[in-house]
């Protein structure tokens, strides 16, 4: 199986330094960038070609193909032109260069702000309205990441939703029964499963708190506290926050009671996440944060690994939001200038909405679909380890990274401060985030103008 293109943290960087030097350039096309003139009633026969744009390669683009050969099954007059493995940059630029886009499906919901604000995504509002398109299938959440103040051009297409995975063996030995709801309780057990080789160096850790190894991400920690990312208004607020501090606090006391040198040397050992190497398959960790995808690599690397998976533990205050968690997915839109914009939003409605297609995908790529419907679906396919993550994604509690123009941008610029901070070299704490608020802000006002 080959590494997931649409990671998440993969592309976090990628695509917040894309987002922000493309945005001018987006900007130049949004004057005019209206939703096309659409008709009183959707057609009742489609026919003609429609091109779509995404990002899968290989044996996932086969899962998306099989569905789009089910779409032109159901409307033999039309054909979907796919071009797979695009890169959300690329499709930045056809669209920025007028280039024959229909349909497009990004791995990052970074692109929405920016997407939206330009108008390189058109308004998808006039066809959900004239369709009768029933949203409440989508939690808040979801919604939340698919628009941008106020504008939905994107509709969510599955969803990747993180947990904690656990060595259910390596628990078994050490007579573990229940996993820890809280993180203290997360740091007293990954320490009393770490074991170390005779010259001191780390054999086997428990949870390794290293920011930015696999998917140890501010995003994926930030649940554990309930952090906020940005203010209503769209400014950042992390450092006004109450608690980022106090999961900062907590990973730092992590990381300096194992000792940072011997968590570097560690890390930078480990196999590749995307590989049969990975540490959590060959057992070189008991515990670590992941995606529901992991599923898939495990049933096709490490086949006999006797695993589980619960909620990330909370921080003390805030057990009220154990069994929630992060979410964050795929979104499509209809490209400015499609040609086709019918068709375009008939594909884009199928993709979206529709329950056996979503399942269909989801079996297929091991992601979480986004309705209702297709999460409650008998036709999913779900084992004891995959159904926490549905949990989780019908939490009302759970949390996303909200668009921005600037796209991952604040985030990477957090986990930037973050890395620092966890070697000793962030300063004072709150000195720091008051910073990181600064850059974050600054980089916003870039963007978007006087």
């Amino acid at each position: 199986m080959q590494q997931r293109s649409h990671s998440h943290r993969g592309r976090l960087a990628i695509a917040g330094i894309a987002t922000i030097a493309t945005a001018i350039t987006l900007t130049g096309c949004s004057s005019g960038a209206t939703s096309a003139d659409i008709a009183d009633e959707a057609p009742t026969k489609l026919e003609g070609t429609v091109s779509l744009w995404h990002f899968f390669s290989d044996r996932e683009a086969d899962v998306i193909q099989n569905v789009i050969d089910d779409f032109e099954e159901d409307n033999p007059g039309v054909t979907v032109d796919v071009h797979e493995g695009q890169d959300d940059e690329k499709v930045r630029k056809v669209i920025a260069s007028g280039g024959d886009i229909d349909v497009a499906l990004s791995y990052s919901t970074a692109v929405v702000g920016n997407f939206c604000s330009t108008g390189a995504f058109q308004d998808l509002g006039p066809y959900i309205d004239r369709d009768k398109v029933d949203m409440t299938e989508f939690s808040d959440t979801v919604k939340s990441y698919s628009e941008y103040e106020g504008t939905r051009c994107a509709m969510p297409v599955l969803a990747d939703v993180n947990a904690l995975y656990y060595n259910k063996d390596i628990l078994a030995e050490a007579g573990v029964t229940e996993m820890p709801k809280t993180l203290d309780g997360l740091k007293e057990l990954a320490l009393q499963l770490t074991e170390y080789n005779d010259d001191g160096s780390i054999k086997r850790l428990g949870f390794n708190p290293f920011m930015g190894m696999y998917e140890n991400s501010p995003a994926h920690f930030g649940p554990a506290v309930g952090g906020q990312w940005l203010t209503d208004d769209g400014r950042s607020a992390i450092g006004s926050d109450d608690g980022w501090p106090v999961l900062m606090t907590w990973q730092k006391d992590f990381v300096d009671e194992i000792g940072y040198d011997k968590l570097q040397a560690f890390t930078a050992g480990l196999g590749q996440e995307f590989s049969a190497e990975n540490a959590f398959h060959t057992g070189q960790l008991a515990m670590a944060v992941d995606g529901e995808y992991r599923t898939a690599f495990i049933d096709d690397q490490a086949p006999d690994l006797n695993y589980g998976t619960a909620p990330f533990p909370t921080a003390k205050g805030y057990e009220d939001l154990y069994g929630a968690g992060y979410i964050v997915g795929n979104i499509a839109g209809i490209a400015q200038g499609s040609k086709h914009p019918e068709l375009a939003w008939a594909l884009l409605k199928y993709l979206s909405t529709d329950t056996d297609a979503l399942v269909k995908m989801a079996n297929g790529l091991k992601n979480v679909p986004t309705t209702t419907s297709a999460l409650q679906s008998p036709d999913l396919e779900v084992t004891e380890q995959y159904q926490t993550f549905i949990d989780i994604a019908l939490n009302p509690k759970t949390t996303t990274t909200p668009p921005s123009p600037v796209g991952a941008g604040y985030e990477q610029a957090f986990g930037d401060y973050w890395t620092k901070y966890q070697a000793g070299d962030g300063g004072d704490l709150t000195k720091g985030l008051a910073e990181v608020d600064k850059q974050i802000n600054d980089s916003i006002d870039l963007v978007s103008g006087p």
